[in-house]
């Protein structure tokens, strides 16, 4: 398909050469090795045996002592000499192990001893001072202030890897900051449990997730113990519900498949929606919630959302910004910092990135309906 396999069989000799290469510098220094051990040895047998010559001349041992010197001796080289046949295996071991505890260790963060329980009335969210940087490298957010007023609706907006998802995860503590505190509601999330914060927040992320299980299944997630009624109203503001009820074969009982396979990304996103519905959190992101779908079916999941966001504190990352327009704020990202700040009126006349951003896609939408007509 992308015509590479002359690339592809190039990168594979390189690859497999860098190997040999590797394998005969470690075979040669484990030969340079062994031949070491193998004279140092002889070299120590050698001095025992003279040693022992002398002191039997002198009579101060007997036969039967040197045999069994000589023989312990022997066997202990010996031993080295095996060993060190095996320091390239062990080596090799160890890292292959280094690398399987590192994949089957997970990043957990630990609550502190009496974490209380978040209770969110307002849903205010402010960082202060936050730094925060991921391994030691560079700072992301460096000393950041923001507040995210109760009930506010945020937009996030950046080019890729500017940090607009690192900090909405930082809401949701999935990682902990190197200085300063994030609170909700005047409560610092590392005092609180992880459980309470996370059952406050409700996620719509731009791949949904659903379980090999059934669509009730799937949507009670959002409360484990809600009612059918509960499910299927919050499956209609949804607008999934006809389609389960009048497409799938079992209906609420049907099974979505592994990853939600069985149902296209318009029906998945229309689920998760309602498992958000169902949940009603204080507080909502939107995670590129409506990319990649079809015009008709983004305008169902605009209108399950709208409703959705009503008197919640809402944060949305979005590639496209008109999608931001009715935001009450847009929070502006650049390489880990806020560069901007304000509605899209203020931004436009006073953010040099965001006025860039603005344009290349109004240029993006002009050119595109030029080339339709």
């Amino acid at each position: 398909m992308f015509t590479s396999h002359k690339f592809e069989r190039q990168n594979l000799e390189v690859r497999i050469s860098n190997a040999v290469d590797n394998d005969q510098d470690m075979q040669f220094f484990m030969l340079k090795l062994q031949i070491v051990l193998s004279v140092s040895c002889a070299l120590m047998i050698f001095m025992i045996i003279y040693y022992l010559a002398e002191l039997r001349g002198h009579l101060q041992i007997t036969i039967g002592d040197c045999v069994l010197i000589i023989t312990l001796c022997i066997a202990v080289s010996s031993e080295v000499w095996h060993l060190s046949a095996e320091i390239g295996d062990m080596f090799e071991e160890i890292g292959i192990f280094n690398q399987s505890v590192t994949l089957m260790t997970p990043y957990i963060l630990k609550d502190i001893e009496n974490a209380k329980l978040l209770k969110v009335s307002n849903g205010e969210i402010v960082f202060n001072n936050v730094t925060f940087n991921y391994y030691h490298n560079n700072n992301l957010f460096e000393n950041k202030s923001i507040t995210i007023a109760s009930k506010q609706k945020v937009g996030l907006v950046g080019f890729s890897g500017s940090g607009k998802t690192t900090f909405v995860n930082l809401i949701i503590r999935l990682h902990d900051i190197s200085k300063g505190e994030i609170l909700i509601d005047g409560q610092n999330i590392k005092e609180v449990t992880q459980d309470s914060l996370r059952e406050n927040i409700s996620v719509i992320p731009q791949e949904s997730i659903l379980f090999h299980r059934t669509v009730l299944e799937n949507i009670r997630y959002g409360k484990k113990d809600a009612t059918l009624e509960e499910v299927i109203a919050a499956a209609k503001i949804a607008h999934i519900h006809e389609f389960i009820t009048n497409y799938l074969p079992e209906g609420y009982n049907s099974l979505c498949g592994e990853r939600g396979n069985n149902l296209s990304g318009g029906q998945r996103q229309r689920i998760i929606i309602a498992r958000a519905i169902l949940k009603n959190a204080p507080i909502l992101i939107l995670d590129e919630a409506t990319s990649s779908l079809d015009s008709k079916t983004e305008e169902l999941i605009d209108d399950s959302l709208r409703y959705l966001m009503q008197n919640k504190t809402v944060t949305v990352i979005a590639h496209r910004l008109s999608t931001l327009l009715n935001m009450d704020r847009i929070l502006v990202f650049e390489e880990g910092n806020i560069v901007g700040d304000g509605t899209h009126e203020v931004l436009l006349k006073e953010n040099k990135l965001y006025k860039k951003l603005w344009e290349s896609q109004v240029k993006g939408l002009i050119a595109v309906g030029s080339k339709s007509t």
